[in-house]
């Protein structure tokens, strides 16, 4: 096992805690601040422990968090209703819409209805789309994550050759992009690519996140390169990340593990791309 004191392992609690230090400085700036609301549809085990932590970081920040649980028998209209009148609310300061959601619910028309000023979660499709013209300050909270801690190693991001392992809406795709206005060289690669192994080989920077377990092996990183895992899978060996840590470790320069990389820093995110929804608010005249 991977001791804690293991410099290639590049683990989010320093970068969590830089990012929520300065998220709590600006909330205390503030002589109000709206709320965050949650809001749950149906009831999945694994929803609530997401929820349950974005609520006590929250709270450290003394920022107002709400929790709504709606049942699963709610209807797509029910839901839009609801979410244009928290756009139209003053007091909600920003929406966060908990994954998954029941079959007969159309997510992504869901994430378009929560106006882009308060989807503190980036994932209104008119946010993920102003990631292409570099504006990326309300990116997707994983996305976002991912490329904190790029920046953590010190390396200089133009130039820098990257391989995304996978191209969601969600995170390869955001990934490549904000990389890219960075000034980075991204290659993306799918399920369709040929040799996902010919690119990664050759990359200063490995990103992956497709949900298959020990995706990536030594055999495929090139020494001394930055591997960044996202992945996240159930097996009956606990939680493996896509990436054989243990083995990529002797070879990258540096290391995400699984727990304890990216997954500390995206909640962050979250608590900072909600003060940035703030500021937003006030530039565009919606507060004052």
């Amino acid at each position: 096992m991977a001791k804690d004191n293991d410099p290639r392992l590049l683990r989010g609690a320093a970068v969590r805690q830089r990012i929520l230090d300065e998220a709590a400085q600006y909330i205390a700036s503030q002589s109000s601040i709206g709320k965050l609301v949650s809001i749950s549809i149906g009831e999945v085990a694994e929803v609530a422990v997401y929820v349950r932590n974005q609520a006590r970081v929250a709270h450290q920040l003394k920022l107002p968090f709400d929790q709504e649980f709606w049942g699963s028998d709610v209807t797509q209209e029910e839901c839009k209703a609801r979410l244009q009148e928290m756009n139209d609310d003053p007091s909600i300061l920003g929406v966060i819409l908990q994954r998954p959601v029941p079959d007969h619910i159309n997510l992504r028309s869901l994430q378009s209805a929560i106006h882009p000023l308060k989807d503190v979660e980036g994932m209104n499709p008119a946010s993920i789309g102003n990631i292409i013209y570099n504006d990326v300050a309300l990116a997707p909270c994983t996305a976002a994550a991912a490329v904190e801690l790029i920046r953590e190693t010190g390396l200089n991001m133009e130039g820098l050759e990257v391989v995304m392992v996978g191209h969601s809406e969600i995170v390869g795709k955001p990934v490549a992009m904000m990389l890219m206005a960075e000034g980075a060289t991204v290659t993306v690669c799918h399920h369709m690519t040929r040799s996902v192994a010919m690119h990664s080989r050759r990359a200063d920077v490995v990103v992956v996140a497709v949900g298959k377990a020990h995706l990536l092996g030594p055999d495929m990183i090139k020494p001394g390169a930055v591997v960044i895992d996202i992945g996240i899978n159930q097996t009956p060996d606990g939680i493996l990340g896509d990436v054989d840590t243990e083995a990529v470790k002797e070879v990258a320069g540096w290391i995400t593990p699984v727990p304890g990389g990216v997954g500390p820093v995206t909640v962050a995110i979250l608590m900072r791309n909600a003060t940035i929804a703030h500021q937003r608010q006030i530039a565009s005249g919606w507060l004052t």
